[in-house]
């Protein structure tokens, strides 16, 4: 019969082996769930941008190469002015800078991409939203990340509702920023509100009144940036 110094040393060592192993393993994962992250964010920014993948889904190399190839990062401060020497991991916790994602080919700018996120009923939702370069009409949005309830609240992340986003307008024809509402119902098309208006999401009125209230407060953020693109329309 073994004795209990031996069961006690040789569960220690048994334990510390283990421990060190699984130390290795979360230090490996911690990169490799890092670089996902990266990686659904730049898809995001595609998607809410309006680029398709060449089949049926993007894949990895994809995503970096065309992220690589059309977007480029600036950073915005309150008054939208473009600040420069300063990167996007300076600004995570920045009030007062924001980061905007414009779609370039070459010299010409295609759209701009925004990280949008807030309280829905049970959850904070993230997602993205992009404008066409006129600076107010919406060429596409995407919700990523939330905690809604599946068929009710979750259905945000669907295309069926984001496609209602697409070419509507953030700015009323006075130029002020009235953002897009998602509507009780359907939007009504012989209403002057139409094109700041999208149909809401049945047994979901929390979750959009939600997404209402800071898709407003997150354009407020770079209003003052798009403002300025507005007037050399």
């Amino acid at each position: 019969m073994r004795s209990n110094t031996y069961t006690i040393l040789f569960t220690a060592a048994i334990t510390i082996v283990l421990g060190f192993m699984l130390s290795i393993a979360a230090t490996s994962l911690k990169e490799r769930q890092k670089l996902n992250v990266e990686l659904d964010i730049k898809k995001n920014i595609l998607i809410a941008l309006n680029i398709q993948p060449a089949g049926e889904k993007f894949t990895p190399s994809e995503i970096e190469n065309r992220y690589d190839e059309i977007v480029v990062p600036i950073i915005v401060d309150i008054k939208g002015d473009i600040v420069l020497n300063s990167s996007l991991e300076a600004i995570e916790e920045s009030l007062d800078k924001f980061p905007i994602f414009m779609q370039k080919m070459g010299d010409v700018i295609e759209g701009y991409a925004i990280p949008i996120s807030g309280k829905g009923l049970w959850s904070t939702i993230y997602g993205y939203l992009a404008l066409e370069p006129d600076g107010k009409t919406v060429k596409g949005i995407t919700f990523y990340q939330h905690g809604e309830t599946p068929g009710l609240g979750g259905e945000v992340e669907k295309e069926w509702f984001t496609d209602n986003y697409k070419q509507k307008k953030i700015v009323n024809d006075a130029g002020d920023l009235v953002s897009i509402q998602a509507v009780k119902g359907k939007a009504d098309p012989t209403s002057p509100e139409y094109f700041h208006q999208v149909d809401g999401v049945s047994g979901a009125t929390m979750t959009t009144k939600g997404l209402n209230i800071f898709l407003k407060e997150e354009l407020k953020k770079y209003d003052p940036y798009f403002h300025k693109i507005r007037q050399t329309q």
